[in-house]
């Protein structure tokens, strides 16, 4: 027999919510240098980026796939991805949460957090 369980969304869940939410399923697959960057000031495309970086293309894939699954059970709806095939830079749109999942070397090089240096950033521990 097989259950099928729908979720809804919490509809009093905040965006700060849905981030902590994103931080901790990367912070599960072992992301280093989480930080989460509050935009609300600066652009009113998004809330929040989480910001994370893999050691590798196949664990930020597992970071993605993970964020992606605990969300999903949350009840929160992907809105975009981008980057999964290639790995190096990962996008996941949950509308007032982004998720930017890199390698190393992909962060370092797009500079995301010094493109976006106004914005307030948090160090996820």
């Amino acid at each position: 027999m097989i259950f099928i369980i729908n979720i809804k969304s919490d509809s009093k869940r905040t965006s700060l919510d849905k981030s902590k939410l994103i931080t901790n399923a990367a912070s599960d697959k072992k992301a280093e240098k989480i930080l989460l960057m509050d935009m609300k000031e600066l652009t009113t495309a998004t809330d929040y980026f989480i910001v994370c970086q893999g050691g590798s293309t196949i664990q930020a894939r597992a970071i993605a796939d993970n964020i992606e699954d605990q969300l999903k059970l949350a009840g929160e709806q992907l809105l975009h991805r981008e980057g999964y095939k290639s790995g190096e830079w990962i996008l996941l749109d949950y509308g007032d949460c982004v998720a930017h999942i890199f390698t190393a070397e992909s962060r370092e090089f797009y500079g995301l957090e010094n493109l976006w240096g106004d914005a307030h950033v948090t160090h996820y521990e």
